[in-house]
């Protein structure tokens, strides 16, 4: 059957031409009333929005079948990253398709308030001629201060430097080598207030970033300063700007966002000095166009192949790595929930090694999966596009070593686990049959393939253990699929991995531990 999405807002039809040309089934339903999407959400695998659609966490508790969820633009203030990374559902966005147009926005609302040119239009076409008033500003030479300096934010920079600014920038990521390359000097944010005739902003909303601009950051700017704000309402303290409008510490302010959009009232809208747009930085055709067929692509990609481009929540995984990588995510995951279900103690930090070809992978997507198998036995509700996010908030340190080729095996991945009382570990590979197969445990080398229901053993390597371990199980009723040993030395500590046909309860497990040379007996689940 093939995928189906739902395009719930107002897009371009060429995304809808995409998911058609790649076998997806689209439906186009705009303007959908919450409770409306709610009642069809669930007959959808993915779903396509812009801004207007709303994608809150009952929409999401609705979405059973939703896997992924695409934003035709950057901003994903309108769906809530938190319940969809916690329901397993990736959140992708298109960075790129509109960052020239957003960027040629925002010079061309900095050009506007140099020289007040919406303010000149409306008192030409009034009849005045008011050559004195409008008195405007060159912006040569002038400097100008760029808060957030990525895709966007860097467009302008080259943009601001062929008109000859000085520019200067404020963002925690970018490094020194990178400012360096696109021609600005990298600065605290106090600096940049300090510095700049112009500030531009072009960061993500996020908790960090809020209010930024507020009123004390405003009281440090040069006086006459000019501010110009494409990226998010909420970075600017609307407010305060207004007060500093009508004191003259800032000359100007050219607005394509707002606190609250639509913007129908605003207590900036009846300041003269002030410019306001509809947030139109990405409204032109080209860039309609752009993230359109983006945002439809990406969905198509992952709903066919597995490949995750531009996600929010998930690493990156191209459409030519998924197959080569599919079988590692299922050797990953099951890594980790073999550790996971033997975990009994506090846990301290996760070591994962990969050794070989499989170090030249996608690491980052193989740490999400098998993070995702190694919590869902202590917390259940993890996934893995939620698993890093759960790791990191309870504190668990995640190293990653990366080797080459060591070993009788090609390639290997080894999961090391430190708790409160011990460090253990459990290695496994990929065979070019493209199944996963356990090949180490606890140092002790075995090999086994994992099926859906597997009694894990520790004992001591002792006569008459195998025999007394196969009669309890036959009494038991319980028939052996595989069975599978490995052992440190004649007579030390051994491993019994046995693949049995259904689930082994309690009782069972308490007849082995009474058996001789048993240390351990635990099911494990698949």
């Amino acid at each position: 059957m093939a995928p189906r999405v739902l395009i719930a807002d107002k897009m371009s039809p060429l995304a809808e031409e995409v998911f058609r040309q790649r076998g997806v089934e689209a439906d186009v339903v705009p303007g959908l009333e919450r409770d409306a999407l709610i009642e069809i959400i669930g007959k959808y695998d993915g779903l396509a929005v812009r801004s207007a659609t709303r994608v809150t966490e009952k929409v999401l508790a609705a979405a059973k079948g939703l896997k992924v969820i695409g934003r035709a633009g950057i901003g994903v203030d309108n769906i809530d990253c938190a319940a969809a990374t916690a329901a397993g559902i990736i959140v992708m966005n298109t960075p790129f398709g509109n960052s020239i147009t957003t960027a040629e926005h925002a010079i061309t609302l900095m050009l506007a308030l140099a020289r007040q040119i919406p303010q000149a239009d409306r008192s030409t076409r009034a009849g005045k001629w008011e050559k004195s008033r409008f008195m405007g500003t060159e912006i040569t030479g002038k400097t100008l201060g760029i808060i957030g300096c990525g895709n966007i934010g860097s467009i302008v920079a080259d943009r601001a430097i062929a008109l000859k600014m000085k520019v200067v920038a404020f963002d925690p990521f970018l490094t020194p080598d990178r400012a360096q390359t696109i021609g600005v000097e990298k600065v605290d944010l106090d600096g940049l207030l300090a510095r700049a005739d112009f500030i531009s902003l072009h960061t993500p909303l996020t908790d960090k970033t809020r209010n930024i601009i507020d009123e004390a950051a405003l009281a440090k700017t040069k006086k006459g300063v000019r501010i110009v704000n494409c990226a998010r309402g909420g970075l600017v303290v609307e407010a305060a700007l207004k007060a500093a409008l009508e004191s003259g510490q800032v000359a100007g302010a050219a607005l394509d966002v707002f606190e609250s959009e639509p913007a129908k009232e605003n207590a900036l809208f009846g300041l003269d000095n002030v410019i306001c747009t509809p947030h139109l930085g990405a409204s032109t055709l080209e860039a309609q166009e752009n993230v359109a067929v983006q945002v439809a692509g990406q969905i198509a990609d992952y709903l066919l192949t597995g490949a995750v481009t531009n996600a929010l929540n998930m690493p990156s995984i191209s459409a030519e790595e998924a197959p080569r990588l599919k079988p590692f995510v299922a050797l990953a995951e099951q890594l980790g929930s073999f550790a996971g279900q033997l975990t009994e103690t506090g846990l301290k930090g996760v070591r994962i090694e990969y050794a070989g070809a499989v170090s030249e992978m996608n690491t980052s997507a193989l740490t999400s999966a098998l993070l995702a198998g190694f919590l869902r036995p202590i917390l259940s509700e993890v996934n893995m596009v939620s698993a890093p996010v759960i790791a990191r908030d309870r504190g668990v340190a995640v190293e990653e070593v990366k080797r080459g080729r060591e070993g009788a095996f090609e390639n290997y991945i080894r999961l090391s686990i430190e708790t409160e009382r011990n460090t253990r570990s459990v290695a496994g590979t990929v065979f070019s049959d493209g199944k996963p197969r356990i090949i180490q445990v606890k140092g002790i080398n075995l090999e086994a393939e994992l099926g859906p229901h597997m009694l894990y053993v520790t004992n001591d390597d002792k006569p008459g253990f195998i025999g007394a371990l196969g009669m309890a199980l036959g009494d038991a009723g319980v028939n052996i699929a595989t069975f599978h040993l490995g052992r440190l030395k004649a007579g030390g500590d051994a491993i019994a991995l046995i693949e049995v046909d259904e689930a082994i309860g309690q009782p069972v497990l308490e007849t082995l531990l009474a058996l001789p040379h048993v240390r351990r007996a635990r099911a494990l689940n698949f």
